[in-house]
């Protein structure tokens, strides 16, 4: 089939630019479906609830790399991933559906250690594995999990609701799963060129578990619920915090600043980032994978938060013309511009191209 060389390659769209490419001339034929395609999940009435689904696919090679995945761990972060994107909307998670592909090379044992895993999120998180598929796989391991949760009404919380003047708040701290993929591919790098040497992985157990077994963060969901605020707008942190940024403040045609001196970093990932020589900064701002919400909410609701311990206020929402910047410690400002994963090319992107 020949290529429309007038017309972008997948490459160049960029996943997001695909889907939206794909998708943009689907109608919406019921009622029923509140909000469609662009955001953390779906949202659907049905029978007067708002039901929230939401789906990702996880592939060897691009998502994960079984050298130094164990497959218990595979299986909880597939159903965590998931999680996050409906505890994003501000809803509960309450079923998922499970499908997978694999190759001759996985036995019996490697597929009962993935839905140990599986069965170990849903078991932590309450929620009801209730169906899925399997099938084999010309090469390889490919998951596919699909989670359906449920909102109150008027709660649900999308990406395009920021107003000029709300606080811009992030739960937890960033960049500590990135800096454990780099480590985990330091010691990838030294087996392959002598698979006699050992991982040296002691003393780095707090960036190996962000990156090997993420939490989503359903206490900041029922904390916020607590508190009485309802964010105006809300996403999780799969694809690092600038990116999110983008996100938000493009879906809601506002701009943004965010300070890097309140940009929460953990001390161990500090520590881990300058012995691999990763500016942390850097890898909070486009790492990815912390499954951290990031979240705008209206300033009035400063005082119910101000004394909570684990969400932080990084800066705040302006308007659009005003654009998108990090203010620096030195008082400099400079363009948020994500370096975003590209699962199309398999490598990093600069985020402002794409979207």
């Amino acid at each position: 089939m020949k290529e429309n060389k007038s017309e972008p390659g997948l490459t160049e769209l960029g996943e997001f630019g695909l889907i939206d490419h794909l998708t943009k001339q689907f109608e919406i034929h019921h009622k029923s479906t509140l909000i469609a395609v662009g955001d953390d999940a779906a949202v659907l009435n049905h029978e007067g609830s708002d039901i929230v689904v939401t789906t990702d696919l996880l592939t060897e090679g691009i998502h994960f790399n079984l050298i130094y995945t164990p497959l218990k761990h595979l299986g909880y972060k597939a159903v965590a991933s998931n999680l996050s994107d409906v505890y994003a909307m501000n809803c509960e998670p309450l079923q998922i559906v499970v499908s997978i592909a694999f190759s001759s090379k996985f036995t019996l044992e490697h597929m009962e250690s993935i839905y140990e895993g599986i069965r170990l999120a849903c078991e932590n998180y309450g929620v009801d594995m209730v169906g899925g598929d399997t099938s084999s796989s010309l090469t390889g391991l490919t998951i596919s999990i699909t989670a359906i949760g449920r909102g109150e009404k008027g709660k649900i919380t999308c990406r395009n609701g920021a107003k000029e003047n709300d606080l811009i708040c992030v739960s937890g701290d960033l960049g500590g799963a990135f800096i454990g993929l780099q480590l985990l591919e330091r010691e990838k790098s030294i087996y392959l060129s002598n698979v006699q040497a050992q991982p040296k992985l002691e003393g780095y157990d707090y960036v190996l578990e962000r990156q090997l077994k993420p939490e989503p963060r359903r206490d900041i969901v029922k904390l916020l619920k607590e508190l009485d605020i309802v964010p105006t707008s809300m996403i999780d942190i799969s694809d690092g915090l600038s990116s999110e940024t983008i996100h938000i403040t493009k879906q809601s045609n506002k701009g943004c600043r965010i300070y890097a001196d309140k940009i929460p970093i953990h001390h161990e990932t500090k520590r881990v980032a300058e012995e691999l020589n990763i500016e942390p900064m850097v890898a909070a701002l486009n790492g990815g994978e912390d499954y951290e919400l990031l979240f705008t909410m209206n300033q009035k609701d400063f005082e119910k938060l101000k004394n909570t311990q684990g969400i932080c206020v990084i800066g705040h929402i302006i308007p659009p013309e005003e654009g998108r910047h990090l203010v620096l410690s030195d008082g400099s400002t400079t363009e948020i511009i994500a370096m975003g994963w590209n699962t199309l090319r398999g490598e990093q992107e600069e985020e402002g191209r794409r979207l």
